[in-house]
């Protein structure tokens, strides 16, 4: 089994004093039931249970006190209560939403115990007469697998310790750049991984990506309100493999006659079951944050690798030297955004991108990272510095000197000048170093210095 970073931050959830009951959110296939099932191997004791199946979820159906359901859960498990460390995991926990709302009392009757629940699409589909345990559970994200995840895969473990340098060393950029370049054309997909990882052969992942698109697809009637919106999201579903990177607009959505209220459900709903996410602008360049949702956001996929295979353009990223000339740079764009969410596992991490507030403007910047008080320009391009245009509009208006440029080159930090004559600095990183961008934020303030 692969092992993931998400399995650390379960180890600091545990260490907790005060402990809750954690939820795992996250899209279906991401991998939350493996990782849990290796973090198990830490406790004495470990009882699985899946509300999938008719006799784990009977034992919720009929015992309400949660007294009760632990000793009923302990005994039909044959598991003992004296165990000083047991890990009960709660998977699929959406088959019975009362489920969630019994772990409030887990909490407050049985904190010995160590309790995960996970589950997709936990908003979409808790009737309204269902209430969270709020402030009584703790929530952590899995997504897909970051590009760290991918070289530990592999067994890349020496291309995994050289990522982690900084700054880079200027003998790894090759090998680091074309493992990149197989990350970014399959993906983070567990399955995906896994199955390349032993085989080595892009031929074979076809049938796994047609699984895992048709299984979202199927899943649609789940979560949908009626028969007419499960024909709604599975035409979004579909289209926002095509529409991945782009700005949209809601109303005719993927070439449709769907209008703004029917498509802003269908996304919204594929936003909380995980499959994608609506990036929406800003207008300022210093915190707080505040996305413009008025303005056309940006569909930001699950998976690049999904959106390679369905567009059809694996062999264009197979063949390339520099991921920012494909597909009119939108998959280097994409793989650069899932990597800053790939290590992000707080529920309301989130993207952002810039525009200038004028109407008319055409002035963009692909992402603003928040950073120690400041929103951070991060572009994903190819080309000389003097063409960042849009860059150096920002940071005109930005009351600090720091930018950040993902492209094909290696390491380097230019004091750049803007057409208003603003002095700020350049650091152009490699795009294989996306997760590391904190890392080298910081190693950019002690040049600066």
């Amino acid at each position: 089994m692969i092992y993931r970073d998400i399995i650390d931050e379960l180890i600091r959830w545990s260490d907790k004093n005060n402990r809750k009951p954690l939820i795992l959110r996250g899209a279906r296939q991401v991998g939350k039931t493996t990782a849990v099932n290796i973090f198990s191997e830490q406790f004495e004791q470990y009882i699985y249970l899946n509300l999938e199946k008719v006799e784990d979820k009977s034992l919720f159906e009929k015992y309400k006190d949660v007294d009760d359901l632990v000793k009923a859960i302990f005994f039909t498990k044959k598991k003992k209560r004296d165990v000083s460390k047991t890990l009960l995991f709660i998977d699929e926990i959406q088959e019975h939403p009362p489920a969630m709302a019994m772990l409030r009392y887990f909490h407050e009757r049985h904190s010995d115990l160590f309790v995960i629940a996970a589950g997709s699409l936990l908003e979409s589909i808790f009737s309204k007469d269902i209430s969270f345990p709020v402030g009584r559970v703790d929530y952590r994200v899995v997504r897909p697998m970051s590009f760290g995840e991918f070289l530990m895969a592999m067994n890349e473990i020496e291309a995994l310790k050289e990522l982690k340098n900084v700054p880079l060393n200027s003998y790894a950029f090759d090998k680091l750049l074309k493992l990149f370049h197989i990350y970014a054309l399959i993906g983070g997909m567990p399955e995906i991984v896994s199955d390349y990882s032993k085989n080595e052969d892009l031929t074979e992942l076809g049938d796994i990506f047609e699984t895992l698109i048709a299984s979202y697809l199927d899943d649609v009637e789940k979560y949908a309100r009626n028969d007419s919106m499960v024909q709604v999201i599975r035409h979004t579903i579909r289209s926002s493999f095509s529409e991945a990177g782009n700005r949209i607009k809601l109303y005719g959505f993927g070439r449709s006659n769907y209008g703004s209220k029917e498509m802003g459900e269908a996304l919204r709903t594929l936003e909380k079951a995980m499959l994608l996410s609506l990036i929406y602008p800003v207008t300022q360049s210093k915190l707080p944050l505040l996305p413009d949702h008025k303005r056309s956001p940006k569909l930001q996929l699950l998976d690049t690798g999904l959106m390679n295979y369905f567009a059809q353009i694996q062999t264009e990223v197979l063949g390339t030297n520099n991921l920012t000339n494909v597909y009119r740079g939108k998959v280097a764009e994409h793989i650069v955004g899932q990597e800053f969410l790939a290590v992000k596992f707080n529920v309301l991490s989130q993207l952002n991108f810039w525009v200038r507030e004028k109407v008319q403007s055409e002035a963009e910047v692909d992402f603003i990272y928040p950073y120690h008080g400041k929103l951070i320009p991060v572009e994903v391009k190819s080309g000389a510095t003097g063409r960042l245009r849009s860059l150096h509009q920002f940071m005109d208006m930005a009351e600090h000197n720091m930018a950040i440029r993902f492209y094909s080159g290696n390491v380097q930090l230019d004091k750049i000048k803007t057409i208003n004559n603003k002095f700020y600095n350049l650091l152009s990183l490699p795009y294989f170093l996306a997760s590391q961008i904190e890392r080298y934020l910081d190693w950019m303030e002690t040049q600066i210095k």
